[in-house]
């Protein structure tokens, strides 16, 4: 029995030198893996990142062609490139087909800009009875706000009887051009089907009488032209006199303000300098970078190499993105728009920060290196799916019942966060594995630290080794319950045996 009871203390002292830590595990020679292809794909993914952005922000010349660098390509929007902007408000919104009618009222306005030369003019409806118009980037913003002031309401007035015969909706087009047979300058008028029928009614009963145009705005009529019918005109129409270039061109412009579907009250109109746009733009920009060095400085501090690795993957990130706001023809760099650039940015340093928690997470319970950055990466993949997922169905709502600077704001987030999950997910994950095949045993240079009970493993330590570690402790305290359970056992029989003795010895 003292044999037995030294044997068991001696078990128990073995057992609790190691204070909670593992003892060693195998020792695994330190060597770096495929490390000439490592080497290399690194250094392809710095030259891609070097050209990259040397395209995105280096103007070049060869031979006789000027490349002009991407950036220079996003389109920038009202309030950081200067120019008018007015809100008009239907008036008659109890008419049939309201939405529809709206819908090509606003498609007229935009083609009557794109017309005049302004092709990065805006035109949305804003609400439901609501038309904005924004035109980006004009020197003089009296020809814009002459062209966007008030629509008018046309109509076509015989003077003898004051018998309207055409309205706006009759026209489909006015447009004016040289005529040789004309001898000049001359307007030409578009009608419908409906409105040449018409047309052709009053023309064809008041040849040699005169036929106002009247333009009115706010309840104010005023007569722009009043040709004399020469002939039943059955299509389309010619008035022509004694025009100018620009007094044709104005005349046509003054018809097609009144050819709407609805009728419009301007609201509100500004005009914004481009010296406030170019402060806000510069200003901007410094605020992002201050933010972006920063953001690297941080996570390089923090997570070393693997900061580094996701530094690259951001200066990746960053050039993509400038390169689909460049190509992408509905995107409109906006004052909003910048912030969503900006917050795009955070959620791919926030994805990169969940995924390396998880793999020191995973370090620290005891997996080398590699192991760890395979967890790490996998296990953190739902968490920030979850996340983005939620952002890009916020930015989706925001984009079909938003107007204006909410949608310049979603789409750019929605764009970053697209973006910040292809760099997240394979860009920082395939650098970081570069950069562990060089060096998978030292723990250090990627901010990792064992816990209290692995401490004694190597960073290196293959999962077979720590697994063997592991299943020796848990055989160790196997052997201990057992031990435990036996002595236990003998007690129980040595009392048993001892109290049959005592009883045989009395009888």
């Amino acid at each position: 029995m003292d044999e037995t009871t030294s044997l068991t203390e001696i078990e128990k002292n073995a057992v609790g030198k190691g204070q909670n830590k593992l003892p060693d595990a195998p020792k695994v020679p330190h060597k770096a893996v495929k490390k000439k292809s490592t080497i290399v794909k690194l250094a392809l993914i710095g030259v891609a990142l070097v050209v990259g952005m040397i395209l995105a922000f280096c103007p070049m010349r060869f031979g006789f062609t000027l490349y002009n660098p991407f950036v220079k390509s996003i389109s920038l929007g009202l309030d950081l490139k200067g120019g008018v902007y007015a809100v008009y408000q239907a008036t008659n919104t109890d008419t049939e087909n309201f939405d529809s009618k709206l819908d090509g009222t606003r498609s007229s306005l935009e083609s009557l800009l794109v017309s005049k030369g302004y092709s990065e003019a805006t035109v949305v409806i804003e609400g439901n009875d609501r038309i904005r118009v924004e035109v980006p980037d004009v020197e003089d913003t009296s020809d814009i706000l002459k062209i966007i002031g008030e629509p008018a309401e046309i109509s076509f007035v015989l003077d003898n009887t004051n018998e309207t015969v055409l309205t706006g909706e009759d026209v489909v087009r006015a447009q004016a051009f040289y005529s040789a047979n004309d001898g000049g300058y001359v307007v030409s008028l578009s009608l419908t089907s409906a409105g040449q029928d018409k047309f052709y009614e009053a023309t064809s009963n008041n040849i040699g009488n005169t036929m106002s145009i009247v333009v009115t705005i706010g309840g104010e009529s005023t007569t722009i032209s009043s040709p004399k019918i020469n002939a039943a005109i059955q299509g389309d129409a010619i008035i022509s006199g004694n025009f100018t270039a620009e007094s044709a061109q104005r005349l046509a412009d003054q018809i097609m303000s009144g050819t709407f579907d609805v009728a419009l009250e301007l609201k509100n109109s500004q005009t914004i300098s481009p010296t406030l746009g170019e402060n806000a733009l510069k200003y901007g920009l410094i605020a992002g970078i201050i933010g972006f060095v920063l953001v690297i400085a941080f996570i390089c501090a923090v997570y070393r190499l693997s900061g580094l690795a996701a530094s690259i993957s951001l200066l990746l990130y960053v050039v993509i993105y400038l390169f689909f706001l460049a190509v992408l023809p509905w995107v409109q760099l906006t004052l909003p728009g910048i912030a969503g650039i900006l917050l795009s940015i955070g959620m791919a340093v926030d994805a990169n920060i969940i995924i390396f928690e998880r793999i020191k997470e995973e370090y620290r319970n005891g997996k080398s290196i590699m192991a760890a950055y395979h967890a790490g990466f996998k296990k953190a993949l739902f968490a920030i799916l979850d996340s983005n997922v939620t952002t890009v169905i916020a930015c989706i709502l925001l984009l079909l019942l938003g107007t204006g600077t909410v949608s310049g704001f979603a789409l750019t987030l929605l764009v970053g966060v697209l973006l910040s999950l292809f760099t997240a997910l394979l860009v920082s994950r395939g650098i970081l594995k570069y950069f562990i095949n060089l060096n998978s045993y030292n723990a250090k240079i990627y901010g990792l630290k064992r816990g209290r009970m692995y401490e004694n493993l190597s960073a290196d330590s293959t999962d077979a080794a720590v697994q063997e570690v592991m299943d020796r402790e848990a055989e160790e305290k196997q052997q201990e319950k057992e031990e435990k359970r036996r002595i236990k056992e003998q007690e129980k029989s040595d009392k048993r045996r001892a109290k049959e003795n005592k009883g045989g010895e009395t009888a």
